[in-house]
């Protein structure tokens, strides 16, 4: 009877063991995908894959459609820019946004994005904008 208790007692820590290293594999997992929005000052002094939002410069799109190379600039709210560029097919509603993520990390003076993501105008933006008006003459 000892002998069946001392393994089960044996099972037990090396499940105890187990279920503390999927934890503790899962949790560093977790942290290393995750990809902070920051500034694009922070962006050009750190050395890892992070997420820049902005808006895109008037006129500074530039696409080579046989090397599908899309160069662009972004601005911040304060005023910052940021060249990016992205290798890969241009989104289709890329010049209409209003505001664009670029996923990716900074070297040399330039954002080399991984992936975008393209924030458009909303259809129902106009109507928001009467529907205030609307409210605001009573």
């Amino acid at each position: 009877m000892k002998d069946s208790r001392h393994q089960r007692r044996v099972w037990y820590a090396v499940g105890a063991v187990l279920v503390v290293a999927f934890l503790a594999y899962g949790t560093t997992s977790f942290k290393s995908n995750l990809t902070p929005y920051v500034s694009f000052a922070e962006a050009a002094n750190l050395e890892r894959k992070v997420q820049v939002a902005g808006g895109l410069v008037e006129n500074s799109t530039e696409y080579l459609d046989e090397s599908q190379e899309l160069r662009f600039t972004l601005v911040e709210e304060d005023g910052d820019t940021m060249v990016v560029h992205y290798d890969g097919i241009k989104p289709g509603n890329f010049e209409e946004a209003v505001q664009i993520v670029a996923v990716g990390s900074y070297d040399n003076g330039v954002f080399h994005a991984e992936q975008l993501l393209v924030k458009c105008p909303s259809k129902y933006q106009g109507v928001e904008d009467e529907v205030r008006e609307y409210g605001s003459e009573t």
